[in-house]
Parts: C-alpha cells; structure tokens; sequence
C-alpha cells in the first residue's frame, strides 16, 4: 500500500509541474514576482547562510589541526582540507538542507494557506494557471540564486577559517592561505554549483506541491509544511549521492 501511495504522490508531482511550467500571461507580473519571491526566499536567507558557514568554517580548521598529529602531514593540509569541505560537500549540500527547513517550509505553509483559504479556488474560476502563477516564479528564483548563495557560504566559510588562524595561535595565516591554494580545482566550484541548482529546483517544487495539496484547516498546513521539510531533505540526500557518483567519477 506505501509504494502504491508513493506512486500516486509521484504521479500527482509530475502533473502539477506540468501545469506550473507553462507560458505566463502576462510577464510584467511574472517579473514582479520572481522580483518579490527572491527577496523573501533568497535575500532573507544570507544571513543565516553568512553565520553558518562563518562558523561551520571555523569548526573544520579548529578540528582539522587538532586532529593532524602525524609530522608527515605538512600544515598547510588544514587549509586544504577546509577549503575542499567547504566546496565539495557543506556549501551546496549541508546548506541546502538547512535552507530546505527555512526556506522549504516557508514555501509549504504559503501556499497552504492560500489553499485552505481558498485564494488559489478564486484564482482558478477566474481562469488563472495558479500553479504556474504561484509556483514558476519560486522555482526561477531558486534555481538562479541558491547557487549565489552557495558561493557566498564558500566565501564565508574560508574566512571563517582564516578568522581562526588570524585571532589564535593554531596555524600561521600564512600556511593557512598557502593552504587554500594549493592544488586547487576550479571544477570543485562547478560541481557545487551544478548541485546546488539541483537541489534548489527540488527545494521549491516539492515544498510547492506539499502545500498545494493541502485539505483542511491550519493543522494541516504545518503538517503539510513538516513533510515537505522532511521529503526535501530526503531527496535532496539522494540526489547528493547520484550526482556526486555522475559528476565525479
């Protein structure tokens, strides 16, 4: 019975981004709205996307050099080791599974409350797409500033490391930045990016179809939002390990 269910939810996914990837009517408003679904979903995100990485990148210089006890490792591996984390793994995937609890939800419980208040009834007797209407622009936004976003949890987290080396007596700033430079792969920032598009896309539409799907009341639109946090996560798991098989082998 779960597999079957599991089919019907899949079916009823890929009919709804049949309906949400159509022609929007009228492109001013579709402009409008990616405009305000990028500064709620996106530009409300860099600050805890700034801290986290700040402090995750601290977290992996302080235990890299406490850990490197072996005098054949040269020190600058602390950088190294940070800088390649940061890029391979926790920038694309660890942070889209924390902004899939922000900003998943968010999407979720929205458009939830607009169906349990029937605005998105009202939208479609007057001959509104409104998957398209609401979901497209969530979708676009994702897709082309979760990836700016990742690059700047990059960014921060190698300066989180390097506030490390400059504010204690662990590891020389020198042999740090040394560190972040040697024997770098500029494909490693490709990878991540091309991840994190991925993970946006899932992110935005599968927390759109929790919350189009809701019936009932306002319990049922924090359930909807918890599930759609949770299947985020789930798949976006998943796709880490798939396209880390694809794109790195």
């Amino acid at each position: 019975m779960a597999l079957i269910r599991s089919i019907i939810k899949l079916g009823a996914y890929v009919l709804l981004l049949k309906k949400v990837f159509a022609i929007p009517e009228k492109w001013n408003v579709f402009f409008k709205q990616v405009l305000n679904e990028t500064n709620k979903l996106i530009i409300n995100s860099i600050w805890i996307a700034v801290i986290i990485s700040v402090f995750i990148g601290a977290v992996i210089t302080i235990q890299t050099q406490l850990n490197m006890s072996s005098p054949l490792m040269p020190r600058y591996t602390v950088g190294l080791a940070t800088r390649d984390v940061l890029l391979l793994e926790f920038s694309s995937a660890i942070m889209c599974l924390i902004l899939a609890g922000k900003v998943g939800s968010n999407i979720a419980s929205e458009i939830g409350t607009m169906r349990v208040t029937e605005q998105i009834d009202a939208l479609e007797i007057m001959g509104v797409n409104s998957a398209c209407y609401l979901i497209l622009p969530k979708i676009v936004a994702m897709v082309i500033f979760i990836p700016l976003l990742v690059i700047l949890s990059m960014f921060t987290g190698i300066l989180g490391g390097y506030f490390v080396s400059l504010f204690t007596d662990m590891l020389p700033v020198s042999t740090y930045i040394y560190g972040i430079q040697s024997y770098f792969v500029e494909y490693y920032v490709w990878y991540s990016i091309m991840k994190s598009v991925v993970f946006a896309f899932i992110i935005a539409t599968i927390s759109s179809f929790y919350g189009f799907r809701v019936k009932g009341g306002a319990l049922e639109v924090g359930q909807a939002s918890t599930d759609a946090v949770v299947m985020s996560s789930i798949i976006i798991l998943l796709f880490d390990v798939i396209l880390t098989k694809i794109l790195l082998q």
